[in-house]
């Protein structure tokens, strides 16, 4: 699903937020990321290739219930969005939603997405905390996706590195790294054409899948399940130009190249990024 861009409301809202808890050693092994060091996990997967954690967080618990995330997406300052596959066709509203405009929980084939938990719930937000061996430049937010049995967003692909980790039911996930990303047309939502999945998983409470930008997924419930996103920007070429380099933009000067059909867009890329000690400090 598309991220929020940079100057958005919410992002300004993070900078609010209470001071962070102190960031997890580079060089301390954890089980979040496969008893692998942080520093080892960014050298070896971050923006290279996708990784799946069995029990990262073994008893996790889901940071809000269903009925918690239910009203949050009750409020107007919160971004929920509603994704159905009924009949055959996928449908997408914008929240904010009342309990009874939801569908029926024996309904199958809908979810729920809920953008920004983090800015909402400190439980949401101690969650995040765990993932601050990555520059806070980068961070986006935390999303909550609820989904009844069937429930998913289709095939698509993301352009920002993703942690999905488990924490109520079950979820299979299907990825490939496939190169055609040409989108299925008249469709509300970002659904690939010719997804060809290459690996397959279920995932139960406290497993994690990590994924780089512009791998192809599709994770579908299996009975009642939530997910949580943990997702870090990757902002385009013109988002950056927009935003810092006005000398470039003014020049009439556009690096990025922009998504067409079968292509993806020209990302900001770190691949050899370290892991870090000290998040809030702006990458090189």
């Amino acid at each position: 699903m598309p991220k929020r861009p940079l100057d958005h409301p919410a992002h300004a809202a993070s900078a609010r937020i209470s001071s962070p808890l102190a960031p997890p050693s580079p060089d301390v092994p954890t089980p979040l990321l496969g008893n692998l060091t942080p520093a080892q996990f960014m050298r070896r997967y971050w923006q290279k290739k996708p990784l799946l954690i069995r029990q990262a967080i073994p008893n996790v618990a889901a940071p809000l219930s269903r009925d918690e995330l239910f009203e949050l997406a009750d409020q107007d300052d919160v971004e929920a969005r509603l994704i159905t596959h009924f009949r055959n066709k996928w449908q997408l509203e914008h929240g904010p939603f009342a309990a009874d405009e939801l569908p029926a929980l024996k309904q199958r084939a809908w979810t729920l997405l809920v953008q920004g938990v983090d800015l909402h719930d400190d439980r949401a937000r101690a969650l995040l905390e765990r993932f601050r061996f990555v520059p806070d430049a980068r961070l986006d937010d935390l999303m909550i996706s609820y989904a009844t049995d069937g429930g998913g967003v289709g095939p698509h692909f993301d352009s920002y590195d993703v942690f999905l980790l488990q924490v109520h039911g079950k979820r299979r996930w299907r990825i490939s790294a496939q190169r055609d990303l040409s989108l299925r047309p008249g469709v509300p939502l970002k659904v690939l054409q010719n997804f060809e999945p290459e690996d397959e998983w279920v995932l139960e409470p406290g497993d994690m899948l990590y994924l780089p930008p512009h791998i192809a997924h599709d994770g579908v419930a299996e009975g009642e399940c939530m997910t949580c996103s943990i997702g870090f920007r990757a902002p385009s070429s013109n988002e950056l130009t927009a935003q810092f380099l006005y000398h470039l933009a003014e020049r009439g000067e556009n690096a990025a190249g922009g998504e067409h059909e079968g292509h993806a867009p020209q990302l900001y890329r770190d691949p050899q990024q370290p892991a870090v000690a000290h998040p809030a400090e702006l990458p090189a």
